[in-house]
């Protein structure tokens, strides 16, 4: 059974200038280091973004599922990921209750997906 997301793996191929670009996308992530592994990943909230390499089994890009993270603020969010190099990808479009959803992408193509409430049109309970 589940019970929530543990983590978040992001593939690039170069895990430093993604724990970097990631860093400044979500500004209030911490970064995190596990000394036993040598491995570094940002605490977005209570979820574990885990930017790995891409490899022959797995690479960047848009090939599957997106992961949509909730934003106080769509516009500001938007504005921001695209002020740090992310390019709009689809949308954005008006879905319930006065919010809005878009897709990104990031340097190496992989989708972000943000979703919520728009300026302007409150979201209703």
């Amino acid at each position: 059974m589940t019970e929530a997301i543990a983590a978040v793996l992001v593939h690039v191929p170069d895990v430093e200038a993604g724990l970097q670009w990631y860093q400044r996308a979500f500004p209030n992530a911490a970064r995190k280091r596990l000394e036993a592994f040598e491995f570094e990943y940002l605490r977005v909230g209570g979820i574990n973004l885990e930017i790995v390499p891409s490899d022959e089994k797995v690479a960047s890009g848009a090939a599957g599922s997106v992961v949509y993270w909730y934003v106080p603020d769509f516009e500001a969010a938007l504005a921001h990921f695209e002020s740090v190099g992310a390019r709009l990808y689809r949308g954005p479009m008006d879905i319930e209750k006065g919010q809005r959803m878009c897709q990104v992408r990031d340097p190496w193509g992989n989708c972000i997906g943000l979703r919520g409430a728009s300026r302007g049109r409150g979201a209703e309970a």
